[in-house]
């Protein structure tokens, strides 16, 4: 749900001055409220047992450095400043709620304000301090250079805006160290009123590490939102020679394409070797038969020679 803007807490605290006559004008410790919207500084006047039929005769709302008041009441007639009213719409002068109606709270309704009251049974005032406080945006981080590695010195930058009163902003390096006490902040007060903070942190080569959490608390030392950052092993996502967050597809298939060549290549090998392992085979026969044939031929031939030796002895025909 989209909200209107930062939220407002708003703190009442009644400082009694005292009373004279038979009235009591009490007021609520504290209130809450929300920017855009309305704020009420209640106030109430409480007539004592002793007084009878009490009737409000002037009522006066002023804020501390305000030459003019913010609302009064006399005779009759009521005189409003813009951004202030009767809590009670229909407010008259035997209603003794005498609260009031910060219709759009901003920071520069924070101070103190001063209810009179002056009855016909005695008046009395009490001051009410007016505490504005804003709730800051969530974090945003930035880096410079727009990538920032292990290998090169850099610049963390955090910023959140749209608080009140001042808030702090912390470093912390994976999820529990804190290493606030090396960055800067600096605060800009906008045109409203709210404040900007804005935390840089410088990143040295060397002692850079791999997460770094920006965290916003307010002034009161609450924590309100975080921001993180994540620093790359390698320009372009690489880091050991491989690259981070690469999609499945792209690293599974130069695999099968390199896998169908290997075992292409092995079915090639054990091809050509099952061929020559084969004509080997075919070759071995042919072989044996032509030495049985140059076997048989030498021993004709000697037989013959031993033949004619003893027919014709000499060797003569």
């Amino acid at each position: 749900m989209a909200s209107l803007g930062p939220l407002f807490i708003v703190t009442a605290i009644c400082i009694s001055t005292g009373n004279a006559g038979f009235v009591v004008v009490q007021c609520s410790s504290e209130n809450v409220g929300q920017y855009g919207q309305q704020s009420l500084l209640e106030c109430v006047v409480r007539p004592t047992k002793d007084a009878t039929d009490t009737q409000i005769r002037v009522v006066t709302w002023k804020k501390e450095g305000d030459e003019e008041a913010l609302l009064v009441f006399h005779n009759g007639q009521t005189t409003l400043q813009p951004g202030y009213k009767f809590a009670e719409p229909s407010w008259d002068n035997k209603n003794m709620n005498v609260s009031l109606l910060v219709t759009n709270t901003a920071v520069k309704n924070a101070g103190i304000y001063t209810c009179m009251v002056v009855t016909n049974s005695g008046d009395e005032k009490s001051d009410i301090r007016l505490k504005v406080t804003a709730k800051y945006s969530v974090p945003v981080i930035h880096s410079r250079p727009e990538k920032i590695t292990r290998t090169a010195d850099g610049t963390l930058i955090c910023d959140a805006d749209g608080g009140y009163p001042q808030g702090e902003i912390r470093w912390f390096v994976e999820d529990k160290t804190d290493w606030t006490r090396s960055s800067k902040m600096e605060v800009t007060v906008t045109e409203n009123g709210l404040l900007k903070l804005t935390s840089k942190l410088p990143l040295l080569h060397g002692s850079i590490f791999s997460k770094y959490t920006c965290v916003v608390y307010n002034a009161s030392g609450g924590k309100e939102d975080e921001a993180i950052y994540k620093v790359q092993d390698r320009p372009e996502g690489q880091e050991g020679g491989r690259v981070l967050g690469a999609p499945a597809s792209k690293i599974v298939a130069p695999v099968v394409v390199i896998g169908s060549l290997i075992i292409g290549l092995l079915l090639l090998l054990i091809y050509r070797r099952r061929n020559q392992q084969a004509r080997r085979h075919s070759t071995a026969p042919l072989m044996r038969d032509h030495r049985e044939v140059s076997q048989e031929e030498a021993d004709y031939d000697r037989d013959n020679s031993q033949t004619t030796d003893k027919e014709f002895p000499g060797g003569q025909v």
